[in-house]
């Protein structure tokens, strides 16, 4: 096992893990995403599920649900695969996590499509988010062994042209995170790795416009992912959300001549998991909890996060304690423009805002791809607005393989 090597890395992998119970990892997710976690930020497991696995849309401020489709559409939107040109496809990304902290945290992605027919297509995907070698122990600091901390997820995607202009998609996943290895467990709670599964349902539409006297093309999307029950590490009755999300977001492409296209695509995403409310505190500082040991929310200021799925994500439009202006707060926008020269050569920059009460993050973004024939590889690298982020210097790499009969 590889030592840590800096006082930076023991500081996150200890948030992250010295925990009383392997949930509390949820807790400290925010972390992971590179939000600032002193926020109100809305916290999930699994947050691996959300994050932009492919270089060419993170190269654009991580957008997507609805640019042109690609081999990595099913991350993006599954109503996309239906309306790609080529017969078959692969795309295999690579990104080093957190490198400004750590040197052995990576999320890769594997993904593939091939058309049914002239309608319908058929796409799998895996995910895998390694997050290096550490040393667990307990909230007194005791040792509990060594580990390599991992989440896994694998689906498929099928997806079918309702018509000439709209498409509709269905993917589903099995997900798998592993946080305590083999050890029995932690603050007296058995520790287990937690499974669950999600589904992604999403529509695509794209249509060329008139533009003048040039080409043009007007897409739009919508896509919600991750539909799935809670995640445990411990018991049944110690339960997280998966980082269900919604995505909506439109694209305009103008060729500005036969061999220059302009791609301007704008990305709106909400994740709908409840908000964290404001809860009552003791006079000395501790929380408040009632006779049964459940935690006393402050009057007006939330609702309780532990509900069932449904009620938790229709309820996640109105449960926050700040009302209607912190709901709004939690909506994060993507931007991203594209330029592409005779198919064969791509520029790409975009910008990424999450409002500061809700993790902070903002960056910007640039992108280079290269396509040669069947062979297509892209670049992406990620700056952000504050200094000493955790996702400064992020790179993605991507490369593609396209096959037409």
């Amino acid at each position: 096992m590889k030592k840590i090597a800096t006082k930076n890395r023991k500081n996150l992998l200890i948030a992250v893990f010295t925990m009383a119970t392997l949930s509390a990892y949820a807790q400290n997710s925010v972390i992971i995403s590179g939000q600032d976690p002193d926020r109100r930020v809305i916290t999930t497991a699994v947050p691996f599920l959300n994050f932009a696995p492919d270089s060419r849309h993170s190269g654009m401020g991580d957008v997507g649900v609805a640019t042109s489709p690609d081999a990595s559409s099913a991350h993006w939107n599954a109503g996309q695969l239906a309306f790609v040109e080529d017969d078959m496809g692969f795309s295999l990304s690579y990104s080093p996590w957190l490198g400004k902290l750590v040197n052995d945290m990576s999320l890769s992605y594997l993904t593939g499509y091939f058309r049914i027919d002239e309608v319908s297509a058929f796409g799998f995907d895996l995910r895998y988010f390694n997050m290096g070698d550490i040393q667990l122990t307990d909230g007194n600091g005791n040792s509990l062994g060594e580990f390599n901390p991992r989440d896994i997820a694998i689906g498929g995607t099928y997806s079918r042209k309702l018509s000439s202009y709209l498409g509709l998609g269905i993917s589903a996943r099995f997900i798998y995170s592993n946080l305590s290895g083999n050890i029995s467990s932690v603050g007296g709670s058995e520790a287990r790795a937690g499974v669950s599964v999600g589904t992604d349902v999403g529509l695509y539409y794209s249509k060329p416009i008139f533009a003048g006297a040039k080409d043009a093309n007007f897409s739009w999307g919508l896509s919600i992912s991750n539909i799935g029950p809670k995640i445990t590490y411990n018991s049944a009755d110690d339960l997280d959300y998966v980082p269900t999300n919604l995505k909506v977001g439109a694209a305009y492409s103008i060729d500005l001549d036969p061999v220059n296209t302009l791609t301007f695509a704008l990305d709106l995403n909400k994740l709908l998991v409840p908000t964290p409310p404001i809860y009552s505190i003791n006079e000395d500082g501790t929380l408040e909890s009632d006779a049964n040991g459940n935690l006393i929310i402050e009057s007006g200021n939330g609702k309780d996060p532990n509900r069932p799925l449904l009620s938790g994500m229709f309820g996640s439009f109105t449960d926050a304690p700040g009302g209607f202006s912190e709901e709004m707060q939690e909506i994060i926008i993507s931007f991203g423009v594209e330029y592409n020269y005779n198919d064969k050569f791509a520029l790409r920059t975009g910008y990424f805002y999450e409002n500061q009460n809700k993790g902070g993050r903002k960056y910007f973004t640039l992108g280079v791809g290269f396509d040669l024939e069947k062979l297509g590889f892209d670049f992406s690298y990620l700056v952000p607005q504050k200094q000493n982020n955790p996702l400064a210097e992020t790179l993605r790499f991507s490369l593609m393989y396209n096959i037409s009969n």
